[in-house]
């Protein structure tokens, strides 16, 4: 059986995305940092008929993270699609209220753990001439928002090199690309609010897997 580790594993995206892929047969690796939420998501998906186990790791402490999807691997074979899409709220930031001291968290988040979990899988994938790479992102990435900039830095980083990815992996086999929300995600929002319930966007990173032709999907109002 195939299988997709989610690392920022959550109760509304990430397990809407377990649910979908487990639904076509993949065995699901859960990664964050709370082992009480992931057990508890192990267990809905176990209900649904789902195969998951949980790997504790915060994605800031690299060598964790590593071992966590090292760990994945051993127990429900290679890693077939990483979907890399950690959340620890957002920060208000200025552009001109940046510095080196609240920028370097985003980074530290967003960026360098979805290297370090890329270099943790790529190789097998290289190996094997298959593989999936999805990361998530937001609206602002390719837009800014002013009262997110840090955020919209390091998302932008991201989506940068997701894109080089893409350009240079695709004779080998190996898709990446980014889904940038730009939505609430949630079946309900305030009003005037754009929003988009969990299964459906999840639905979006499916069709980025099945069909291997973008290295974005925008999901907007």
């Amino acid at each position: 059986m195939p299988t997709i580790a989610i690392v920022g594993a959550g109760p509304a995206l990430g397990l809407s995305i377990a649910k979908l892929f487990g639904a076509h047969g993949f065995e699901v690796a859960l990664i964050s940092r709370n082992k009480d939420k992931l057990d508890t998501l192990v267990a809905q998906l176990a209900e649904a008929g789902i195969t998951a186990a949980a790997f504790p790791a915060d994605v800031s402490d690299r060598p964790a993270l590593t071992a966590a999807l090292e760990q994945a691997a051993a127990r429900l074979g290679a890693i077939d699609v990483l979907e890399y899409s950690p959340y620890s709220g957002l920060e208000m930031v200025s552009p001109q209220e940046v510095t080196v001291d609240n920028l370097q968290p985003e980074i530290e988040h967003l960026l360098y753990g979805a290297v370090t979990a890329t270099q943790t899988v790529l190789p097998a994938m290289l190996e094997a001439g298959s593989g999936t790479l999805l990361f998530t992102t937001g609206g602002g990435a390719i837009n800014p928002y002013p009262m997110l900039a840090t955020t919209n830095m390091a998302q932008a980083a991201l989506r940068n090199w997701v894109h080089n990815l893409h350009n240079t992996l695709a004779d080998k086999g190996v898709h990446a690309a980014t889904v940038a929300i730009n939505l609430f995600i949630g079946a309900t929002a305030p009003e005037g609010v754009p929003h988009a319930a969990p299964d459906d966007i999840a639905q979006h990173y499916w069709d980025l897997y099945t069909r291997r032709d973008r290295p974005e999907r925008l999901v907007t109002a």
